[in-house]
Protein backbone atom coordinates (compact mmCIF):
# COMPACT_ATOMS: atom_id res chain seq x y z
CA UNK A 1 0.00 0.00 0.00
CA UNK A 2 1.42 3.38 -1.04
CA UNK A 3 1.84 5.97 1.66
CA UNK A 4 0.22 9.31 0.85
CA UNK A 5 1.82 12.28 2.63
CA UNK A 6 -0.48 14.50 4.63
CA UNK A 7 -0.69 17.99 3.11
CA UNK A 8 1.13 20.48 5.34
CA UNK A 9 -0.10 24.02 5.77
CA UNK A 10 1.31 26.85 7.87
CA UNK A 11 4.50 25.04 8.79
CA UNK A 12 6.15 27.14 11.51
CA UNK A 13 9.80 28.09 11.13
CA UNK A 14 12.40 26.09 13.08
CA UNK A 15 12.77 27.04 16.73
CA UNK A 16 16.49 27.50 16.15
CA UNK A 17 17.53 27.47 12.52
CA UNK A 18 21.17 27.21 13.57
CA UNK A 19 20.58 23.92 15.41
CA UNK A 20 22.24 20.69 14.22
CA UNK A 21 20.63 19.39 11.03
CA UNK A 22 19.68 16.16 12.79
CA UNK A 23 17.77 18.11 15.41
CA UNK A 24 16.04 20.19 12.74
CA UNK A 25 14.97 17.11 10.80
CA UNK A 26 13.58 15.52 13.96
CA UNK A 27 11.71 18.76 14.70
CA UNK A 28 10.21 18.64 11.20
CA UNK A 29 9.15 15.05 11.84
CA UNK A 30 7.32 16.24 14.97
CA UNK A 31 5.36 18.65 12.80
CA UNK A 32 4.69 16.39 9.83
CA UNK A 33 5.23 12.84 10.96
CA UNK A 34 8.37 10.83 10.35
CA UNK A 35 7.00 8.91 7.38
CA UNK A 36 5.98 12.12 5.61
CA UNK A 37 9.46 13.54 6.11
CA UNK A 38 11.01 10.34 4.75
CA UNK A 39 8.78 10.66 1.69
CA UNK A 40 9.76 14.30 1.29
CA UNK A 41 13.44 13.36 1.40
CA UNK A 42 12.87 10.65 -1.18
CA UNK A 43 11.08 13.13 -3.45
CA UNK A 44 13.94 15.62 -3.20
CA UNK A 45 16.53 12.91 -3.77
CA UNK A 46 14.58 11.91 -6.85
CA UNK A 47 14.69 15.44 -8.26
CA UNK A 48 11.48 17.05 -6.99
CA UNK A 49 11.16 20.80 -7.54
CA UNK A 50 12.70 22.46 -4.48
CA UNK A 51 10.44 25.49 -4.99
CA UNK A 52 7.55 23.32 -3.79
CA UNK A 53 9.24 22.64 -0.44
CA UNK A 54 10.87 25.89 0.65
CA UNK A 55 9.37 25.81 4.17
CA UNK A 56 10.53 22.25 4.75
CA UNK A 57 13.98 23.02 3.35
CA UNK A 58 14.64 25.30 6.33
CA UNK A 59 14.57 22.15 8.47
CA UNK A 60 16.62 20.06 6.04
CA UNK A 61 19.33 22.68 5.56
CA UNK A 62 19.36 25.24 8.36
CA UNK A 63 18.92 27.88 5.66
CA UNK A 64 15.97 30.27 5.38
CA UNK A 65 14.55 30.11 1.86
CA UNK A 66 11.48 32.17 2.74
CA UNK A 67 10.73 35.76 1.70
CA UNK A 68 13.81 37.86 2.36
CA UNK A 69 15.94 34.75 2.83
CA UNK A 70 18.22 32.86 0.47
CA UNK A 71 17.22 32.38 -3.16
CA UNK A 72 16.95 28.67 -3.94
CA UNK A 73 17.75 29.44 -7.58
CA UNK A 74 21.31 30.39 -6.63
CA UNK A 75 21.93 26.78 -5.56
CA UNK A 76 22.93 24.12 -8.08
CA UNK A 77 20.30 21.46 -8.76
CA UNK A 78 22.28 18.73 -7.02
CA UNK A 79 21.98 20.43 -3.63
CA UNK A 80 18.29 19.61 -3.02
CA UNK A 81 19.06 16.00 -3.95
CA UNK A 82 21.92 16.02 -1.46
CA UNK A 83 19.74 17.60 1.24
CA UNK A 84 17.04 15.00 0.66
CA UNK A 85 19.58 12.20 1.03
CA UNK A 86 21.07 13.78 4.15
CA UNK A 87 17.66 14.01 5.78
CA UNK A 88 17.43 10.23 5.53
CA UNK A 89 20.32 9.95 7.95
CA UNK A 90 17.95 11.17 10.67
CA UNK A 91 14.56 9.79 9.63
CA UNK A 92 14.16 6.43 8.00
CA UNK A 93 11.74 3.91 6.58
CA UNK A 94 12.73 0.93 4.48
CA UNK A 95 10.57 2.30 1.68
CA UNK A 96 13.39 4.78 1.00
CA UNK A 97 15.87 2.02 0.15
CA UNK A 98 15.10 1.98 -3.57
CA UNK A 99 15.65 5.75 -3.86
CA UNK A 100 18.94 5.53 -1.95
CA UNK A 101 20.23 2.73 -4.17
CA UNK A 102 19.24 4.75 -7.24
CA UNK A 103 20.90 7.83 -5.75
CA UNK A 104 24.24 6.02 -5.71
CA UNK A 105 24.20 6.52 -9.46
CA UNK A 106 23.53 10.26 -9.29
CA UNK A 107 25.39 12.27 -11.92
CA UNK A 108 26.92 14.48 -9.23
CA UNK A 109 29.13 13.14 -6.48
CA UNK A 110 27.49 15.01 -3.60
CA UNK A 111 24.12 13.18 -3.64
CA UNK A 112 25.91 9.90 -4.40
CA UNK A 113 28.29 10.33 -1.47
CA UNK A 114 25.41 11.17 0.84
CA UNK A 115 23.56 8.04 -0.31
CA UNK A 116 26.66 6.04 0.62
CA UNK A 117 26.46 7.49 4.13
CA UNK A 118 22.77 6.62 4.34
CA UNK A 119 23.52 3.09 3.12
CA UNK A 120 26.00 2.70 5.98
CA UNK A 121 23.73 4.22 8.64
CA UNK A 122 20.73 2.04 7.73
CA UNK A 123 22.51 -0.94 6.16
CA UNK A 124 20.55 -0.45 2.95
CA UNK A 125 20.08 -3.72 1.10
CA UNK A 126 21.06 -3.65 -2.55
CA UNK A 127 23.60 -0.85 -2.17
CA UNK A 128 26.61 -3.06 -2.90
CA UNK A 129 26.75 -2.62 -6.66
CA UNK A 130 26.45 1.16 -6.47
CA UNK A 131 29.06 1.35 -3.73
CA UNK A 132 31.43 -0.84 -5.75
CA UNK A 133 31.01 1.44 -8.75
CA UNK A 134 31.86 4.46 -6.59
CA UNK A 135 34.95 2.74 -5.18
CA UNK A 136 36.93 4.04 -8.18
CA UNK A 137 35.58 7.59 -8.04
CA UNK A 138 38.17 10.31 -8.64
CA UNK A 139 37.59 11.84 -5.19
CA UNK A 140 39.17 9.98 -2.27
CA UNK A 141 36.37 11.15 0.06
CA UNK A 142 33.84 9.30 -2.11
CA UNK A 143 36.05 6.20 -2.21
CA UNK A 144 36.28 6.26 1.60
CA UNK A 145 32.49 6.28 1.91
CA UNK A 146 32.26 3.53 -0.71
CA UNK A 147 34.56 1.35 1.41
CA UNK A 148 32.43 2.00 4.48
CA UNK A 149 29.28 1.12 2.56
CA UNK A 150 30.74 -2.08 1.15
CA UNK A 151 31.78 -3.11 4.67
CA UNK A 152 28.12 -3.31 5.68
CA UNK A 153 26.23 -3.83 2.40
CA UNK A 154 28.70 -5.57 0.11
CA UNK A 155 28.48 -9.25 -0.83
CA UNK A 156 31.12 -11.73 -1.91
CA UNK A 157 31.14 -10.35 -5.46
CA UNK A 158 32.16 -6.95 -4.10
CA UNK A 159 35.27 -8.15 -2.25
CA UNK A 160 37.41 -7.62 -5.36
CA UNK A 161 36.44 -3.93 -5.49
CA UNK A 162 37.68 -3.49 -1.93
CA UNK A 163 40.88 -5.46 -2.52
CA UNK A 164 41.64 -3.32 -5.56
CA UNK A 165 42.09 -0.30 -3.30
CA UNK A 166 44.86 -2.21 -1.50
CA UNK A 167 46.63 -3.63 -4.57
CA UNK A 168 50.35 -2.99 -5.08
CA UNK A 169 49.65 -0.82 -8.11
CA UNK A 170 47.60 1.45 -5.84
CA UNK A 171 50.41 2.06 -3.33
CA UNK A 172 49.97 5.78 -3.86
CA UNK A 173 46.32 5.45 -2.85
CA UNK A 174 45.00 7.98 -0.36
CA UNK A 175 45.83 6.69 3.12
CA UNK A 176 42.25 7.09 4.35
CA UNK A 177 41.02 5.01 1.42
CA UNK A 178 43.52 2.23 2.15
CA UNK A 179 42.65 2.28 5.85
CA UNK A 180 38.93 2.02 5.17
CA UNK A 181 39.50 -0.69 2.57
CA UNK A 182 41.44 -2.78 5.09
CA UNK A 183 38.68 -2.35 7.65
CA UNK A 184 36.05 -3.20 5.05
CA UNK A 185 37.83 -6.43 4.13
CA UNK A 186 37.98 -7.48 7.76
CA UNK A 187 34.34 -6.72 8.35
CA UNK A 188 33.19 -8.40 5.16
CA UNK A 189 35.17 -11.52 6.04
CA UNK A 190 33.42 -11.72 9.41
CA UNK A 191 29.98 -10.73 8.16
CA UNK A 192 29.98 -13.04 5.15
CA UNK A 193 31.63 -15.86 7.08
CA UNK A 194 34.44 -16.16 4.57
CA UNK A 195 37.19 -18.68 5.34
CA UNK A 196 39.54 -16.41 3.46
CA UNK A 197 39.14 -13.15 1.64
CA UNK A 198 39.59 -13.88 -2.08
Amino acid sequence: MTHVPTPQTDLPPPRDIEAHIGDLVVELAHHQGERDVVDLCVELLGGADAHDHLSELAYLTGIDFGPGGHDIDTWADYWPRSWGARGLLYVWHDSASTAVVAGLGDEHWRPAEMCLKVAVRHEVAGAGDGAAALSTHELPRVQVQAMRALAVTGDTEHVAAVRARLADDHEDEDEDVRRQAARALERMARRLDLDHVP
